[in-house]
């Protein structure tokens, strides 16, 4: 027998939350485990149907919990265009271009490829987290690294691991950070700011 109800506490960072059941009574504990689409993630509000379950100690829980309205087939799944990969991978390509030309320095390609590879292992680090309800990855720190170049690194974890890509909040911060990236490496390959980046490497 299924139920309903609202998804009326969510905290996406420990990947659960609770369920009011419709008509009232005993919120019933979500896990993140038991969505059955796992390519979307739950943000507060959102009208659920779920099978009734206890745990260990009897407390409700909700099992193969699936959003009301949402087509059982048929259904693009978010973010799932092949342009963003394009995009990540046309990026490299560039900065492979801009280095063999002499336009950009092989430090900062290096940059590239170790903060992505860094964004990479976080991403994988966190859904692992998540699925084991252990310590997660902040969502600024995963930010962070996306800004400091390691964006292609982190589009690849979102698109192999299904992780933090349909979550639209996150998403939106995300591609901002990919922004702001883009237009420092931007300014580095101005006149100004390779003399600035030449300084700064020769400093080191």
């Amino acid at each position: 027998m299924r139920h309903q109800g609202k998804i009326t506490t969510w905290k996406d960072d420990k990947g659960f939350g609770f369920i009011t059941p419709n008509g009232g009574g005993e919120p019933v504990f979500l896990h993140v485990s038991s969505l059955a689409n796992r390519q979307r993630r739950p943000e507060g509000n959102e009208l659920v149907s779920y099978e009734l379950a206890t745990d260990a100690k009897g407390r409700p829980q909700a099992k193969a919990v699936a959003f009301v309205g949402e087509r059982a087939v048929g259904r693009a799944a978010p973010g799932r265009s092949a342009l963003p990969p394009l995009f990540a991978a046309g990026f490299f390509v560039l900065l492979g271009v801009l280095a063999w030309l002499g336009r950009l320095p092989l430090a900062v390609l290096g940059l590239y490829a170790a903060a992505s590879v860094v964004a990479f292992l976080a991403y994988g680090h966190d859904k692992s987290a998540a699925v084991r309800d252990a310590w997660r990855v902040k969502e600024n720190t995963l930010h962070l690294f996306s800004l400091l170049g390691g964006w292609p690194g982190a589009l690849a974890a979102q698109r192999l691991f299904r992780h933090k890509s349909s979550k639209a909040s996150f998403q939106t911060t995300y591609w901002i950070t990919v922004v702001l990236n883009c237009a420092a490496l931007a300014w580095l390959l101005s006149p100004y700011g390779a003399q600035t980046l030449q300084a700064m490497l020769a400093a080191v």
